[in-house]
């Protein structure tokens, strides 16, 4: 597998990555499970390393070692990556739209579920966004044409469009009733091809899945219709943009980025899973910050893997402690350290 540290919040780390094909959906946070996938004949351990360049040649010697942990990453489809800062300067990119095309992480999936003892204005949501996360306005196509003038090129693909509307409806077979696509391809001329495009081809899936309602409705509606009753949503479909803004909507009603996982699907098996809150420079280091996201993406991971008693074990853990209501960090409402928070759950995992 690959470290790869993170930036200031979560100096140890953050994205864990899984291997696996969309089989099984767990009921609630759990993704993938390949059934057909040959049991290992060991036990793997995780023992933390640390790494000392040291001196004269040591600091060559190191890298070339890094180098060979980055190629398994090829192999293995496993990583820990923690959070990346985005710069807002041009001459530095984004790691994560590399990243995701390396590895072709076409999609991107985050469930938001109600969380019992947690108070908020909505206790009925269980939405999950299925997110196209290659191309769109996010594809890194924009330049400059003039002084002060610059073009953004919005992709879209049949050869994306049509494997993330398979994937949500594959998705919705497992413990979900419906499949809404969302969209902005109206009569007034706006992204009518771009966003036709992909409405045909979440049509084209539907019309093979007969037992899944096949909803359609405008990025519009759908903020003015989540706000009054987010319970008529289940598995959303929707463009790279789209999706990116409302995700944070929805963790949003069940309590902020703190508390919501994700996980990004690749072609040929890869599946890397993060938190999807950013580095949070302003707690960084005060022992502040809620570590819940970044609990339950390992734990969609582990049902991923097949290792569903383990993560149902985790899971618990997490949602006892939240539930009990007494190691609680700021953001949920209580003066619990991050480290309190932690070895709350901890101790529920031994018991």
């Amino acid at each position: 597998g690959r470290l790869r540290p993170g930036n200031h919040l979560n100096p140890g780390g953050g994205e864990i990555a899984g291997k696996g094909w969309l089989s099984k959906v767990s009921p609630l946070l759990g993704i993938f499970h390949n059934p057909k996938q040959v049991a290992r004949g060991f036990t793997g351990v995780v023992q933390p390393v640390t790494l000392i360049p040291g001196d004269g040649i040591g600091p060559e010697i190191p890298a070339a070692v890094m180098k060979i942990f980055d190629a398994s990453m090829d192999k293995n489809k496993m990583g820990l990556k923690g959070p990346l800062k985005t710069p807002i300067a041009a001459s530095h990119p984004s790691m994560n739209l590399p990243l995701r095309k390396t590895f072709d992480l076409y999609t991107n999936v985050q469930p938001c579920v109600s969380i019992e003892g947690y108070k908020t204005p909505y206790t009925d949501v269980n939405i999950v966004t299925i997110r196209e996360n290659t191309e769109g306005e996010y594809s890194g196509n924009e330049h400059v044409i003039i002084d002060g003038a610059v073009q953004s090129i919005k992709l879209m693909t049949e050869g994306v469009s049509k494997p993330i509307a398979e994937f949500a409806f594959e998705y919705a077979r497992n413990n979900h009733r419906n499949v809404t696509a969302v969209h902005k391809a109206n009569k007034a001329n706006i992204m009518r091809m771009l966003d036709t495009l992909f409405l045909q081809k979440c049509r084209e899936v539907a019309e093979n899945c007969k037992d899944i309602k096949f909803n359609e409705m405008y990025l519009d509606t759908v903020c003015l219709n989540m706000v009054q009753d987010p319970s008529q949503f289940d598995v959303v479909v929707m463009p790279n943009l789209y999706g990116d803004i409302l995700s944070d909507l929805w963790a949003g009603l069940i309590g902020g980025l703190g508390v919501t996982p994700s996980g990004n699907i690749g072609a040929n098996g890869v599946a890397i899973f993060e938190s999807i809150h950013g580095m949070a420079l302003d707690i960084a280091g005060k022992d502040m910050a809620n570590p819940r996201a970044l609990l339950l993406s390992p734990v969609m991971m582990l049902r991923h893997i097949g290792l569903f008693d383990h993560a149902a074990r985790i899971e618990a853990a997490c949602f006892a402690t939240i539930k009990d209501g007494k190691s609680l960090t700021k953001d949920l409402g209580g003066n619990a350290k991050c480290s309190d928070f932690t070895e709350e759950i901890c101790r529920r995992v031994k018991i």
